[in-house]
């Protein structure tokens, strides 16, 4: 398969055509092309990506979205919707997370671009509130090995010294003993995740938040994954630790409205136990010329629809909609794991829920990942050791989707055995090329990059037909 199928479709644009197209003509692209790509995950093989896939529920959202799209949250002089549908969103989410819990502080939050956007904001935040608060003017961070990269990507932006730890290699959950050993004076903050990304498990944040506490340093709760579905599973009955503000320690939690609130992508909340601690990161700037300039987070202008949207989807859902979509993800995924322990030579890293990871101690488990990839599985690759990942979703949850994943499990196993001497053609390509950190591997992700980012610069002509 091409990795640049729609050049050999249609004409590739080198720079802006002398005239306009025919509206109708670029719809009718459009709509070829997405039809294309919804087929590849409307088959529920598809690990993670796309969390609701309900095209009514996209229909709906979209129209919402488009009657807010051309909307400036900036200005909220001539769009106060904006200030309805974002603190609406902000109080649903509280909810959720039991800030109703919170006696020593005023919970606030505010909607973001994304996980990437939670985290960078919680990251600025910390940053902030130490320099102001405590004096520390080269603060750091502690977080797990398994916490996501968005966090390495805030400390370097804002200049954050990151202190890694190592899990429990047994449980993947942070080493306590580890975490103390890393704060000292400096510590803005602790990061947890509820769960973490690549094996879908729950650090120990109860224990966590009583450390946070002891030592006086906050508390970061990634729920940027589970935040709206870990809720509904310990509703449900099934064994999910406390995790949000009922622990006096938690003093931020990220949950992203675009994953299992079923939101449209780039949309997440950021909540704080208290609002102090959200203030001190407001940007003001009263002597520029221009006039007095103030913004609440780092991006400025914003369209007005995805707050829209995200409002709309929430609302039409309700507690009991969640609650229903929460219980067929939770049995699927607990089916799917069953269909893993089936095998011997497959083994589930973890006690995880919804998301889950298997490796295997026979042979290299992307010999199965190679064989599931002919069945149209799409998984995302981990690295020490190496696994597979599972991130079940609504799509999974279609009749006959555990079935045909048990069998073509079972195959796959198979075929691993019968390969297990060869080199597998697949590899962790969520965390890089298999191997350690070295400059090779960061320069081969670079040009990976690079080739996605400039691809259509170098394509050849072509004519579209």
């Amino acid at each position: 398969m091409s990795d640049y199928p729609h050049a050999e479709r249609y004409p590739v644009a080198r720079g802006l055509a002398s005239e306009g197209r025919d509206r109708s003509e670029i719809l009718a692209e459009l709509g070829e092309m997405a039809k294309g790509e919804d087929a590849y995950w409307e088959t529920g093989r598809c690990s993670g990506t796309m969390y609701c896939g309900d095209h009514d529920h996209y229909a709906f959202m979209n129209e919402a979205f488009g009657l807010f799209a051309h909307e400036n949250v900036l200005q909220r002089d001539m769009f106060p919707s904006a200030t309805r549908f974002e603190g609406e969103i902000i109080a649903m989410t509280l909810d959720l997370l039991h800030a109703d819990a919170i006696v020593d502080g005023q919970a606030a939050g505010m909607v973001t671009s994304g996980g990437t956007g939670s985290i960078l904001h919680a990251m600025l935040a910390y940053r902030e509130h130490a320099r102001i608060e405590r004096g520390i003017e080269a603060p750091n961070v502690v977080k797990a090995e398994t916490g996501h990269p968005a966090f390495d990507k805030a400390c370097h932006l804002l200049g954050i010294e990151l202190r890694k730890v190592p899990v429990d290699p047994t449980t993947t959950r942070a080493d306590l003993d580890a975490v103390a050993d890393a704060i000292d004076a400096g510590t803005a903050a602790v990061i947890a995740s509820a769960p973490n990304y690549g094996y879908g498990t729950i650090d120990p944040i109860a224990e966590l938040s009583d450390l946070a506490l002891e030592r006086g340093v906050g508390l970061h709760v990634d729920g940027c994954l589970g935040g709206f579905i870990l809720p509904w599973g310990e509703e449900l009955g099934y064994d999910i630790p406390v995790f949000d503000f009922r622990l006096p320690g938690v003093t931020t939690i990220s949950a992203d409205t675009h994953k299992y609130a079923y939101g449209l992508k780039g949309t997440s909340v950021l909540a704080f136990r208290d609002r102090s601690l959200r203030d001190g990161q407001y940007f003001f700037l009263t002597d520029w010329s221009g006039g007095k300039y103030c913004s609440p987070g780092i991006e400025g202008s914003r369209s007005g629809g995805l707050l829209a949207a995200t409002w709309a989807g929430m609302m039409a859902l309700g507690r009991e909609g969640y609650l229903r979509y929460a219980q067929q993800i939770f049995e699927t995924a607990f089916a799917m794991q069953d269909a893993v322990r089936v095998h011997p030579e497959l083994r589930i890293i973890g006690a995880p829920t919804f998301c889950f990871s298997f490796t295997s101690d026979a042979f290299d488990i992307y010999h199965v990942n190679d064989f599931m990839r002919t069945k149209g599985w799409r998984f995302n690759g981990q690295q020490y050791p190496n696994a597979i990942h599972m991130a079940v979703t609504r799509p999974q949850t279609q009749p006959g989707l555990v079935d045909g994943f048990a069998a073509d499990l079972g195959n796959a196993v198979a075929y691993a055995r019968e390969h297990r001497d060869e080199t597998p053609k697949s590899g962790a390509i969520y965390g890089g090329i298999p191997g350690g950190p070295t400059p090779e591997a960061d320069e081969f992700i670079r040009a990976v990059m690079t080739e996605m980012m400039d691809s259509q610069q170098e394509l050849p002509a072509t004519t579209g037909d």
